[in-house]
């Protein structure tokens, strides 16, 4: 009597599929096309390396601000699993603001609102960081991926089993030991995919701090566009974010295969 497993059996791809893989495949075709018929050597030269500039201005903020937020992300996603009330309560207060109001909202409080305690800042010597449009898009960004992260962080720690807390603690491990090589990696597989796409959403995200004159990927197209009026910039700037995403998910794919290759039979 054989043990291997039944093939797996391969569905067909449904009328509803195959329409949808047939408007993509002709939206792809129709960017191909008019890219080819609106190609302009002259644009590409000139802005060109203008985009390579913005396109690391915005890897540069987005990975500042990604990893800033997980380390703020740590003690706050504590808070929302602790017995003390009011650590919860204000755990709890901070990810509610933070996930509950629009980012370009909390930039325009941070860039905007704190300039009005100019007199305060400067007498504790902190104007020069909150008058730079640089260093306020990567606070806000910090603050608001941090609450997010904070969810992500919590939701993969009580994801895993209360028997592997149990099983950890009759051997007498320390707590910081069960959390380090028990509870971590088992989170970390659960947050993977979560963490992946909070950084994809920041990505796109981080395009709102053109607006407070940070010349990121989205700055520049901006910029490039009111002195060419050629709508290709934008074509081009969306090439770029797709990809990022891209590149970020074929990553998140191999980091997953690797961190789950133990699982697999």
């Amino acid at each position: 009597m054989s043990l291997a497993p039944p093939p797996a059996v391969r569905r067909r791809p449904g009328v509803a599929g195959l329409l949808t893989l047939g408007l993509w495949a002709a939206g792809a075709l129709a960017l191909v096309a008019y890219l080819i018929e609106v190609w302009n050597p002259d644009l590409i030269a000139t802005y060109g390396p203008v985009y390579l500039r913005g396109l690391w201005t915005t890897l540069t903020i987005v990975t500042l601000s990604y990893v800033l937020g997980a380390i703020l992300s740590v003690p706050i996603a504590a808070g929302r699993m602790a017995k003390n009330g009011l650590a919860r309560g204000a755990s709890f207060s901070y990810v509610s603001f933070f996930r509950g109001t629009p980012l370009i909202a909390q930039v325009f409080l941070i860039y905007y609102g704190f300039g009005t305690f100019r007199s305060a800042f400067e007498t504790v010597g902190l104007w020069w960081f909150f008058r730079d449009a640089w260093y306020c898009a990567i606070f806000a960004l910090s603050l608001n991926t941090a609450a997010y992260q904070a969810e992500i962080l919590r939701g993969a720690i009580q994801s895993v089993r209360q028997g592997q807390w149990e099983g950890a603690r009759a051997l007498a491990l320390p707590r910081r030991v069960i959390i380090r090589r028990v509870i971590a990696p088992q989170a970390m597989i659960v947050a993977l995919r979560p963490y992946a796409n909070e950084f994809i959403l920041m990505v796109k995200a981080s395009a709102i701090v053109a607006i407070i004159s940070v010349f990121d990927l989205f700055g520049e197209t901006r910029r490039a566009f009111s002195r060419s009026f050629d709508f290709q910039t934008y074509v081009w700037a969306a090439i770029f974010y797709l990809m990022l995403v891209e590149i970020v998910r074929r990553l998140t794919n191999r980091a997953e295969a690797r961190l789950t290759r133990h699982l697999k039979r």
